[in-house]
């Protein structure tokens, strides 16, 4: 089993993902202010934390919960 460096399982309690327990409690506009925030700190830091091509993929992560899809949803 491969290690998923955006989502890795530790973000995870059971079966709730902190970023779902974060958008309940939030309102929506309130999550993408949180999407839009997380999307500034990775591009922030690009290339002095971790591997370049990790820390876009985290960016393009929250990206595109702020296009209104979940990134976790593979379905065409």
């Amino acid at each position: 089993m491969t290690k998923d460096a955006v989502n890795p399982s530790h973000y995870r309690r059971g079966d709730i993902e902190c970023i779902d327990a974060m958008r309940a409690s939030l309102t929506p506009e309130e999550f993408r202010g949180y999407c839009k925030g997380n999307v500034m700190k990775y591009l922030w830091r690009h290339g002095e934390k971790d591997d370049p091509v990790q820390e876009a993929n985290k960016a393009n992560w929250y990206l595109t919960w702020l296009q209104g899809k979940d990134p976790r949803d593979t379905t065409p």
